[in-house]
């Protein structure tokens, strides 16, 4: 049985679930791949897992880094895992690249690793936010992807003190026209 709550935040109502081992979903309403993998069987529950996130999400969205983090139940391919496990390594107010991941993968791994394989990997985390993949930028500074969009990608960035006017938004974005 997995348990759900709402989180209203400045980028919109969040979706929270945890499944009796720790957090296991947060998602932006209306995002691309919303609670694809929560499944039928849970309630609407207040527990102490998800008063945690609560807690880290009013202190993140307070502007501070939060300086603790609700357990993670985490759930997917090795790769997927291995990418995740990544994305909680790039420090708040920073970001990272899809290639330097996958030249981090590969040193591990020895081989190639693709960057579109692991922005494939990124694109599906399913606790963003906390799990940072709003961190993860293109190369050359190129604003891309977001389940979430890419305003709210944007607004994520600055929060944490990231001068967002220096990052490319992709041609034919809206946000781009703006």
């Amino acid at each position: 049985m997995k348990y759900i709550n709402h989180y209203q935040s400045p980028i919109g109502v969040l979706l929270i679930a945890e499944d009796g081992e720790g957090l296991c979903g947060l998602w932006l309403d209306g995002e691309k791949y919303y609670a694809k993998t929560l499944g039928g069987d849970f309630a609407e529950k207040r527990t102490r897992t998800l008063d945690e996130t609560k807690k880290w999400l009013d202190t993140y969205f307070g502007g501070r880094k939060p300086d603790f983090m609700p357990k993670l139940s985490m759930r997917g391919s090795a790769f997927r895992l291995e990418v995740w496990k990544i994305l909680l390594e790039i420090p708040y107010g920073k970001t990272a690249t899809y290639g330097e991941i996958a030249r981090k993968i590969s040193a591990r791994r020895g081989g190639k690793m693709s960057a579109q394989a692991v922005g494939g990997a990124v694109g599906h985390n399913e606790i963003s936010i906390i799990v940072p993949c709003h961190r993860v930028i293109g190369s050359g500074g190129n604003l891309t992807g977001y389940a979430g969009g890419l305003d709210a990608k944007t607004k994520l960035l600055a929060l944490e003190g990231i001068d967002v006017s220096k990052l490319a938004l992709p041609r034919g974005s809206a946000s781009a026209k703006a």
